[in-house]
């Protein structure tokens, strides 16, 4: 099994340069043995942008966009790829793998304008209407990002976070990313009416908080923060991250979660990495 995470001192500041005895790993909260630990800064990245295009979100298209390209600019070298898609009830690939920042943006143009002439991804026609955010990952996942090796993989994602219309639930959104090691980021843009957050603002909240979290990302508040420094956060975290191998002392491929904890043997420093792994499978069960 293989991890990827980070660490972060008491003040929020990432740590590098650190080896394979200042950690300690515990699945199930059972200690297991440390195979390799690598730190590869110039790792190729292949990065999906899912922006939302759902009703909810049309007042923000234009700012996704903007914000998208000062991501790019900030992040993307030309040895990196990135992709971009369109949700709302449909998952349409509005920019495939490319190095092209101009070909993402144009692209997500093209899309705010209303055009919908683009491949789909996970066509569902039982979708209509509405946010299919866990059925984006799914798809993003498994048709964009499973057979990416060699790169770091991450979504980012500019949306609300609501989420009414798809197959698959969040366990299985989580469970794919988990198993293909991809990190999820959120860019939240919340649209919130007389200073208070509505029962789905609250939900959307919490699905991108949970999302992050789960899979080792960060979410930020896209209307009432900096995002160039949000960003710059997200590129250092992707420079800095660690690779840590075991194997696992549990040999059954029974389906089931197996929580994952990986600690710092230093006082002082946190890890943020996945919550854990499906043992053989992607088993429908219960997420801390």
């Amino acid at each position: 099994m293989t991890l990827t995470f980070s660490v972060h001192d008491v003040s929020g500041k990432l740590v590098s340069g650190l080896n394979q005895d200042a950690f300690q790993i515990l699945e199930d909260g059972v200690p297991q043995k440390i195979v390799s630990l690598a730190s590869e800064a110039e790792l190729p990245l292949s990065i999906g942008l899912l922006v939302d295009g759902s009703d909810s979100q049309s007042k923000f298209l234009k700012r996704h966009t903007k914000d998208v390209e000062l991501f790019l600019q900030q992040i993307l070298r030309p040895q990196d790829q990135v992709f971009a898609i369109g949700f709302g009830d449909h998952v349409r690939l509005v920019a495939d793998l490319t190095s092209s920042p101009t070909q993402v943006v144009d692209g997500l143009t093209t899309y705010d304008k209303g055009k919908a002439d683009f491949p789909e991804l996970d066509p569902d026609p039982t979708r209509s209407g509405g946010t299919a955010l866990f059925d984006t990952i799914y798809a993003s996942v498994q048709e964009k990002l499973a057979n990416a090796s060699g790169h770091r993989r991450v979504l980012i994602l500019f949306t609300d976070g609501e989420e009414n219309s798809s197959a698959h639930d969040e366990v299985e959104a989580i469970a794919a990313a988990q198993g293909a090691d991809v990190l999820i980021y959120a860019v939240r843009y919340t649209q919130v009416h007389h200073d208070k957050p509505t029962a789905g603002n609250h939900q959307g909240m919490a699905n991108l908080k949970h999302l992050a979290a789960q899979t080792g990302g960060a979410d930020f508040d896209g209307l009432n923060t900096d995002l160039p420094q949000d960003f710059r956060q997200i590129a250092d975290e992707l420079r800095s991250q660690y690779s840590i191998s075991y194997y696992s002392t549990n040999k059954l491929n029974d389906g089931s979660f197996r929580k994952v904890v990986i600690e710092p043997t230093q006082a002082g420093l946190s890890v943020r990495a996945r919550s854990g792994y499906y043992a053989g499978g992607t088993q429908k069960t219960t997420m801390p």
